[in-house]
């Protein structure tokens, strides 16, 4: 064996004898880390997907960030073991994740009203809402945006810092809602008898509750009408057929009675010039 081989055996040797251990050690310690990172990720997962009070949403965003935490920790663990100074990389670490922070900072503000919005729950999937300048079913809530199907069908994104700095409307958080009606009679018709086929079309409609009882008086003496303002109560399923329904309803009862709904109009009187003079 010539004396250069010799010396390449000599130091491969002294190297795998230096080394060895440590490179083993930080294999184990790297499977290790995979594993246990999947572990911790489905655990974390499994038990939001069991918890009704917990956003599926959210509970992926946590076990997600708890697996990438377990793949940091394995991977300082590993340099660690070469005798690389861990303490420096978790310094540069951190300044990188400040510098990336002032980078993003809309896009951190979109994660924080997202978790916000995933922790206070005003509004959860399936239900119509008014926020951040538009309406519509919410179809999806992610950390970054919340996603909305506007009645014509038109998928609307709107950023979770609008929705979260604005005020929301929950048209569907509450069991029953109340319907509004505003219907306008000539002065000439007769108040109580237009008041009387209201209130008949209202005790015939099943979707209307009792309980609250209907409420129905004279509003308003408005420039062209006599103004009589009616608010019932129903389930919110039936808010737009009661709406549609009754409004219908209304006009053909008064037709049937003879009730006029006026157009707007304006009475001029003119002076007599020559008995001015």
């Amino acid at each position: 064996m010539s004396e250069e081989l010799q010396t390449a055996v000599k130091t491969a040797m002294s190297l795998l004898t230096t080394y060895g251990m440590s490179v083993v050690a930080a294999v184990v310690i790297l499977i290790l880390g995979w594993i246990g990172s999947g572990i911790v990720y489905r655990t974390i997962l499994k038990a939001t997907i069991k918890s009704s009070r917990i956003d599926t949403t959210i509970g992926r965003f946590f076990a997600g960030v708890a697996r990438y935490a377990v793949l940091v920790f394995t991977v300082i663990a590993v340099l660690a073991k070469f005798g690389v100074q861990t303490a420096s990389i978790i310094a540069v670490l951190g300044a990188l994740g400040l510098a990336v922070g002032f980078a993003l900072q809309g896009t951190l503000s979109n994660v924080a009203a997202g978790l916000m919005i995933l922790f206070l729950r005003p509004f959860k999937i399936g239900d119509f809402i008014d926020a951040g300048g538009a309406a519509g079913t919410v179809s999806a809530v992610g950390l970054f945006t919340t996603e909305l199907n506007t009645p014509d069908n038109v998928l609307t994104i709107i950023p979770n810092s609008a929705i979260i700095a604005a005020t929301i409307k929950n048209f569907t958080a509450n069991p029953k809602r109340r319907v509004d009606f505003v219907m306008g009679i000539a002065y000439e018709d007769d108040i109580n008898k237009a008041m009387a086929v209201m209130k008949e079309i209202i005790d015939a409609d099943a979707r209307i509750d009792k309980d609250p009882e209907p409420f129905l008086v004279v509003g308003e003496l408005a420039d062209s009408s006599v103004n009589l303002i009616v608010r019932v109560w129903s389930s919110k399923d039936d808010y737009w057929p009661i709406k549609f329904d009754l409004t219908k309803a209304f006009k053909e009862g008064f037709d049937r009675n003879g009730i006029t709904i006026p157009f707007p109009q304006r009475h001029l009187h003119y002076a007599d010039k020559a008995a001015a003079e």
